[in-house]
């Protein structure tokens, strides 16, 4: 299989999450099972119906995370430097506006745009990638091509 890239930062965030949800998540969702179970008729109790739901949820979740944490390749940026690539926090200017962004490149299960986090297989991403600072990076999208220079590249 696949190693699946993450930073240290990302990889402790989703250990977080698999811990919460097997000591505190699960064995709270089994509790309310059995207490919908005690109020009887099973086929109209929406409790019961509602708790199987999420036990389903948190269950699938946690089947998720246990292969991510297995395949995970843990990449330091700290170690890193040159040209953009897993990591990389770049700062990129819009070649039009002169509006400049910054985002850090790292793996789906981490990615956030709202937080600046780019999953490394976005369009914005992969045209970035390979790039050094001065270049520009062309990024198709919906409503047309955009050009972005790239200002200043971090591996921190």
């Amino acid at each position: 299989m696949e190693k699946i890239p993450l930073t240290r930062a990302g990889f402790d965030k989703l250990d977080a999450e698999l811990k919460h949800l097997k000591t505190v998540e699960r064995p709270t969702i089994i509790r309310a099972i059995a207490e919908a179970r005690e109020h009887g008729d099973l086929s109209e109790n929406a409790e019961y119906h509602s708790a199987k739901e999420k036990q389903s949820f948190i269950e699938g979740r946690v089947k998720e995370l246990e292969g991510v944490i297995s395949l995970a390749d843990i990449i330091d940026p700290k170690k890193m430097s040159g040209a953009v690539k897993f990591g990389a926090t770049v700062t990129m200017a819009d070649e039009d506006t002169d509006e400049e962004k910054t985002y850090q490149i790292v793996g789906e299960y981490e990615a956030n745009i709202e937080q600046g986090r780019l999953n490394m297989k976005s369009p914005i991403a992969r045209a970035l990638i390979g790039k050094d600072v001065g270049d520009s990076a062309e990024v198709r999208t919906p409503g047309g091509v955009k050009t972005y220079e790239i200002i200043e590249i971090a591996y921190k």
